[in-house]
C-alpha cells in the first residue's frame, strides 16, 4: 500500500474539525455507531470551546474506487489502497507551535478557508509556514453551502496566494460532504509519498507526546528511516537516554498496537520512560546499536517554541506544590510550548513561572490542570519578558515586574517588539489606524489582497497580548484578524507600577508599563479590585503606587453591625459606649488585619 502523510490548515473556525469527519467517514476509520461530531477532538474543553488544542493524528485506509469525469463519479477497474497519515491541528495563532510540528511531519497540506469569511491572518501565516517547508499545499474552499458574497472572488482571492489555477480550488462542504471525496482524491494524486528506506539505520522524529501510567511516555512519531520493533534499545538524541520499546502501533484513531512500524509511516512508541521531562519534542528516537556506531544523526530543523506571556503559578494550598509540578510536566509533554521553572515569593511561597504562546494558551492551561489534575492555581498578572542593561554591561533578562527593582544600577530596560500582520477589509483601514496612538503601533507596508488589506506594523508585544484582539474585532466589526512573530527588543521609556492592599504589596499585581499609561492603568487596577474583593471588618484601602509615589487610590469601606440593635430604651450614654467600642476594634483591626486574595481574583484583574 502506498502512504500519503498530510495535514489540515486554517483559520481558527474555518471547519478543519468538520472536514476530518467526513474524512474518517469516507474511509470507514470509524464505525458509524461510534462517531459524533469534532470526533478528533478528544478533550471536553475542546468541544465546549468548539476549538481544537491539540494536534492529532489518525491512519485511514482509503480506497480508490472512482474518478471524476464530466462531473460524475465512475468506478475505477481495478481497486488501489492508500495510508493516508492525517494530521488535524489547531487553528488558533496561540496554538501555531502544533501546527508547526505538524508540518514537519508531512509531506502535504490542504490548505481550508471558509467560504463566508476569506482569507484571515491565521491562514497567511499557516501557508506562509507550509511553503518554507516545501509542501505540497492543496486549496480548498469550505461552506459552499452556505450563502457567499461574491463567491468569485473568494475563489480567485485563494488561488492567487497559493499561485495556482481557480480550477484548482477545491469547492466542498465539511458539514454535507459535497466535493469532499473529490478533495480526498486529490490528496492521493498530488501529495507525493514519503521517501521510504527500510534498510537505513532507524530513526523516528518526535512531533507530540503525552504519559501512560503503564507504559510511561509514549511518543507521537514519524519514522523517517529504517524499521522499529518492540523490545528493541533505543536512545534520544538530545539527552543520550536510552530505554527499551515497549510497544508501537498506529492511531486508528484510538491507539492499535502492532508487530513494527517502519520508514515513512506516523505512529507511536511507547519507551517504558517514567520521567516525563526526559522526552522531548523535537527529539530523534535511534536505535541504541546506531547510536553507538554512530551511524545516524538527529534530524534537522526542528525549532524550540519561544514562549510570549509569562505569569507566576502558584498552588492555592502549599501541600500541593508537588502535586503542581508533577502535573505540569505531564502537560509539557502534551504540550511542547509550555514552559516552566521553579520560583519562590515571600507571599505565596513555592511556584512556578510559566510562559506561553498566548493568552488562550494560559487560559486554556489553568483549566487542563484544575479538570485533569484537579489543581486550582493562583495566577498572576500575565507579563512579557524585559531586559535590563545594568551599568558593568550586563543585560539581565526578567520574565515578572516584581523583579524590576530600579536601585540606580540600571541603565535602561528593553521590552520585545514584534511584527505584527492585520489582514482586514479595505473600509476598515483607517479605522484600524485609529488604534495607532493608543497601542504604540508603527505602521509599515500595506499589501492588497483581492478585496482585502494586508497591514504591516512593529509593536510591543505587552500591548497585544491583553485586549488589542477584542478591540481589533471592536471596530472592524469581527471581519479583521491578526497573527504576530517576535523581532527584538527596544529600549523603552518603562516604569513599575505595584498594588497595595491594606498596606501590603501584593506581587502578583505588579506590572511594567510605559509611563504615559500609568496614571490611566493604575486607576483602572484600583477601581477592578474595589469591585472584586469583598468587604472586611475594617476599611481596606487599595493603593496603586510608582516607587514612593501613590498613583491612585481607592477604598472599601469596612461591613457595617448595628451593635445596638439589642437595647431599647434608656440613656443614650450606653450606645454610645458600644459605638466607641466598635470604632477602637475597627482601627485595631485596620492596623493588623490581613486581606486574603482569592486566586481567580489574579485572573480576573487582567481579564
Amino acid at each position: 500500500m502506498e502512504i500519503r502523510n498530510f495535514c489540515i490548515i486554517a483559520h481558527i473556525d474555518h471547519g478543519k474539525s468538520t472536514l476530518a469527519d467526513r474524512f474518517l467517514e469516507l474511509t470507514g476509520a470509524v464505525e458509524k455507531r461510534k462517531m459524533r461530531e469534532q470526533f478528533l477532538d478528544q478533550m471536553d474543553l475542546e468541544r465546549e470551546r468548539g476549538i481544537t488544542i491539540k494536534l492529532q493524528p489518525v491512519r485511514m485506509v482509503y480506497k480508490l474506487l472512482f474518478k471524476v469525469r464530466n462531473l460524475k463519479l465512475e468506478i475505477l477497474d481495478s481497486e488501489q489502497e492508500f495510508v493516508l497519515n492525517l494530521i488535524d491541528t489547531p487553528g488558533h495563532a496561540d496554538f501555531a507551535y502544533e501546527v508547526s510540528r505538524s508540518l514537519l511531519a508531512v509531506e502535504g497540506a490542504i490548505l481550508l478557508v471558509d467560504a463566508t469569511q476569506g482569507i484571515q491572518a491565521q491562514t497567511l501565516a499557516n501557508f506562509n509556514f507550509a511553503k518554507k517547508c516545501g509542501l505540497t499545499i492543496i486549496p480548498a474552499l469550505n461552506k459552499i453551502d452556505m450563502p457567499v458574497h461574491d463567491f468569485d472572488a473568494r475563489i480567485l482571492e485563494l488561488a492567487h496566494l497559493v499561485g495556482t489555477d481557480v480550477n484548482d480550488v477545491k469547492l466542498i462542504s465539511g458539514k454535507t460532504g459535497q466535493g469532499v471525496l473529490e478533495l480526498l482524491d486529490e490528496v492521493v494524486k498530488k501529495v507525493p509519498p514519503p521517501a521510504r528506506d527500510p534498510s537505513k539505520p532507524s530513526r523516528a522524529l518526535i512531533f507530540d507526546s503525552h504519559f501512560d501510567n503503564h507504559r510511561g511516555v509514549i511518543a507521537n512519531v514519524r519514522v523517517l528511516d529504517g524499521i522499529f520493533k518492540p523490545w528493541e534499545r533505543i536512545v534520544l538524541f538530545q539527552n543520550d537516554k536510552d530505554a527499551e520499546i515497549m510497544e508501537v502501533g498506529h492511531f486508528k484513531p484510538a491507539m492499535e498496537k502492532v508487530d513494527e512500524i517502519v520508514a515513512g509511516e506516523i505512529g507511536y512508541i511507547a519507551t517504558g520512560i517514567k520521567d516525563p521531562g526526559v522526552v522531548r519534542v523535537g527529539d530523534t528516537i535511534v536505535l541504541k546499536r546506531d547510536f553507538e556506531a554512530k551511524k545516524v544523526a538527529p534530524f534537522p530543523g526542528y525549532e524550540e517554541p519561544h514562549p510570549m506571556v509569562f505569569v507566576s503559578f502558584y498552588p492555592d494550598s502549599a501541600d500541593d506544590y508537588l502535586d503542581l509540578q508533577k502535573s505540569l510536566s505531564k502537560l509539557k509533554l502534551n504540550d511542547a510550548a509550555l514552559f516552566y521553572e521553579p520560583e519562590q515569593s515571600l507571599i505565596f511561597g513555592r511556584g512556578f513561572r510559566a510562559g506561553f504562546l498566548g493568552l488562550l494558551h494560559l487560559d486554556v492551561t489553568i483549566e487542563r490542570l484544575k479538570r485533569e489534575y484537579n489543581i486550582v492555581t493562583i495566577v498572576t498578572t500575565p507579563s512579557v519578558s524585559y531586559q535590563l542593561v545594568i551599568k558593568d554591561g550586563t543585560v539581565r533578562t526578567i520574565y515578572r515586574a516584581s523583579d524590576y527593582d530600579d536601585s540606580g544600577d540600571i541603565l535602561e530596560i528593553r521590552e520585545p517588539w514584534v511584527d505584527l500582520e492585520i489582514l482586514t477589509p479595505k473600509q476598515y483601514y483607517g479605522s484600524i489606524l485609529s488604534l495607532v496612538d493608543n497601542y504604540r503601533l508603527e505602521v509599515g507596508n500595506v499589501d492588497s489582497l483581492g478585496d482585502a488589506q494586508v497591514v504591516h506594523f512593529k509593536a510591543p508585544l505587552a500591548e497585544i497580548i491583553i485586549n488589542f484582539y477584542d478591540a481589533l474585532k471592536s471596530i472592524s466589526q469581527g471581519y479583521a484578524s491578526m497573527s504576530y512573530s517576535f523581532t527584538e527588543y527596544r529600549t523603552g521609556d518603562l516604569d513599575r507600577l505595584d498594588v497595595v492592599i491594606a498596606g501590603e504589596r501584593f506581587d502578583g499585581f505588579s506590572r511594567i508599563l510605559p509611563k504615559s499609561k500609568i496614571e490611566r492603568e493604575a486607576r483602572a487596577v484600583t477601581e477592578k479590585l474595589k469591585e472584586l474583593l469583598p468587604r472586611e471588618n475594617f476599611s481596606v484601602a487599595i493603593q496603586a503606587i510608582v516607587g514612593s509615589r501613590i498613583v491612585a487610590r481607592e477604598t472599601i469601606p469596612a461591613l457595617k453591625k448595628d451593635v445596638t440593635g439589642y437595647l431599647y430604651g434608656g440613656d443614650r450614654s450606653r450606645k454610645m459606649k458600644l459605638w466607641k467600642k466598635q470604632k477602637e476594634g475597627k482601627k485595631k483591626l485596620k492596623q493588623f488585619g490581613k486581606v486574603t486574595i482569592e486566586p481567580h481574583v489574579f485572573y480576573e484583574v487582567f481579564k
